[in-house]
């Protein structure tokens, strides 16, 4: 199976993935502190796939000033997303007065970039790719729930929220193609500088995206041990693979 086409596959589980959290908001409320539970294990997961695989990679090409581009703009472009994403309601409760428009373009500029993470990391490699995939599947689970939610609080019709998510999907896909198509053959330069990026934006999402919700409700030991087993979960499915 070419690469091309191991992306193509691999990126379905997280765009399923963005239609079973969507689903889920539809027909049924999840509890707080089951979310919170698997915001923590996500975030685990997403720290060690960033710090077993992009931030060793990019220790070893010593390409200081192209990292530091690289990382300094992927910051930029998540504080522009978080800007625009408060401002137009990505996160908690919609107001029913405000349309859903805004809010469906962040959402889906956020799971584009997602989708851009997975065919980065097929770029960087098949390894990188596989564990950045069973990552960044668990952080879009929450994207499709709460994206959902918060239209249905809008007065979005199921149907149409279904419709939705289904764009979200296509475009995480889109998303992983391209990343994998526009870096295939990349310049070391130019690669190292995309794994910089990519390098704030896991960063971004593991500290101001999936701690941050899954700390507005109040924590336990065992939501706050479900961040350690899904680091080590996935650190002992790297030594296997």
């Amino acid at each position: 199976m070419q690469v091309s086409q191991n992306v193509i596959f691999f990126a379905l589980y997280p765009a399923a993935a963005v239609m079973i959290g969507g689903a889920i908001a539809i027909w049924r409320t999840m509890q707080p502190s089951l979310v919170s539970a698997v915001q923590h294990f996500a975030a685990g997961v997403l720290f060690c796939a960033l710090s077993t695989e992009l931030l060793p990679d990019l220790m070893h090409r010593k390409m200081p000033w192209v990292t530091l581009l690289g990382f300094t703009l992927g910051v930029i472009v998540m504080l522009i997303v978080k800007h625009f994403a408060e401002k137009f309601g990505q996160k908690g409760v919609l107001p029913s007065q405000q349309q859903p428009t805004s809010l469906i373009v962040i959402l889906g500029f956020d799971i584009a970039i997602d989708g851009l993470l997975v065919g980065l990391g097929f770029a960087a490699g098949e390894k990188q790719g596989l564990l950045l995939t069973i990552a960044l599947t668990l952080e879009v689970l929450f994207l499709g729930l709460s994206g959902s939610a918060a239209l249905k609080s809008s007065g979005a019709s199921r149907n149409r929220i279904l419709l939705i998510t289904v764009g979200f999907a296509l475009m995480l896909i889109a998303g992983a193609w391209a990343g994998q198509a526009l870096l295939a053959g990349a310049s070391d330069l130019l690669l190292d500088a995309v794994l910089a990026f990519g390098l704030a934006a896991l960063l971004y999402l593991v500290t101001e995206e999936l701690l941050v919700e899954a700390h507005e409700v109040p924590e336990t030991s065992t939501q706050t041990a479900m961040f350690f087993v899904g680091f080590i979960l996935l650190l002992t499915v790297e030594m296997f693979i």
